[in-house]
């Protein structure tokens, strides 16, 4: 959709995810470091298929609303009558979506009786960032210079996240490409967001001069504030992370060092005080 919610619909998803990854794998790495015994528990398994599962849906939302808005293609690709293309923006944007949603069937088969061999889902969704790169790359040809600036911008973050995600395939589990991947998905999801502001200003604002140098400046500039924002969320995440984890863990130390004390009379009074219940009767 060539339109202000056409930018903000992919932006949420890419913003959304992003931020979920910033949390997601600092999370599985303080516990994989406090658990040595358990690489990979079933809990997370659980929430790749879980995420599988909203990449289908997300990408599902976004094909139907490129389809099915009142000015788009409504399914149809080309026009016998006016012997041209129906809305082949529209139609960019739902091959964009359709590799997402492959990727997250991926996801949901790597951890299911079928058992692709594993990086199969890394892979995928590399695939699919590189198509969103080459369909945009194609998709601003002949656009006024601005306009064709701030999407080229765009491609740093969509070929960066797509090398990074192919090097997960190699390196899996590897937190420091697991983060990258992260803060380039947030940087899109901020910037698509950028990106309808600027060119369709939202409540009948001011347009930008599309022509003036000055605004190429800017947005370049805008765009690298983007990143430094997206790696102060990453920071926080982690940090919020490590501290939550490190509280979790003082906790079971210490609930296990007093059951390992006290004797198991007291445990059970401890533990109903906690609890406020009354102590067992205990039959003679």
């Amino acid at each position: 959709m060539a339109n202000f919610k056409g930018h903000a619909l992919p932006g949420s998803f890419f913003l959304l995810f992003g931020l979920w990854w910033s949390v997601k794998y600092p999370l599985r790495y303080f516990n994989e470091k406090g658990n040595k015994k358990s690489h990979r528990n079933h809990s997370y398994q659980r929430l790749d298929v879980i995420e599988g599962a909203a990449k289908i849906i997300f990408a599902m939302i976004g094909m139907l609303a490129e389809q099915f808005v009142p000015d788009g293609p409504h399914l149809y690709l080309y026009s016998g009558e006016e012997r041209s293309w129906v809305k082949l923006m529209n139609w960019q944007h739902t091959t964009m979506y359709l590799f997402y949603g492959l990727s997250g069937v991926v996801d949901v088969l790597t951890y299911s009786p079928l058992k692709l061999p594993l990086g199969m889902d890394r892979l995928m969704l590399s695939v699919a960032v590189f198509v969103e790169g080459f369909l945009f790359y194609y998709h601003v040809l002949h656009r006024p210079m601005l306009d064709k600036h701030i999407h080229s911008l765009l491609l740093i973050a969509v070929f960066g996240g797509a090398f990074g995600i192919l090097l997960e395939v190699f390196l899996r589990d590897n937190i420091v490409l697991e983060l990258f991947r992260a803060s380039l998905a947030i940087l899109q999801g901020t910037w698509f967001w950028q990106i309808g502001f600027v060119l369709f200003p939202p409540r009948g604002g001011p347009a930008w001069n599309e022509e003036d140098h000055d605004n190429i400046m800017f947005v370049t500039m805008c765009f690298f504030w983007h990143y430094a924002a997206a790696l102060l969320i990453m920071i926080a995440n982690y940090m919020l992370t490590y501290w939550y984890v490190k509280s979790l863990l003082a906790e079971i130390v210490i609930l296990v060092s007093r059951e390992r004390v006290l004797p198991p009379f007291l445990v059970e009074l401890e533990f109903c005080r906690q609890n406020q219940s009354p102590l067992p009767i205990r039959s003679e």
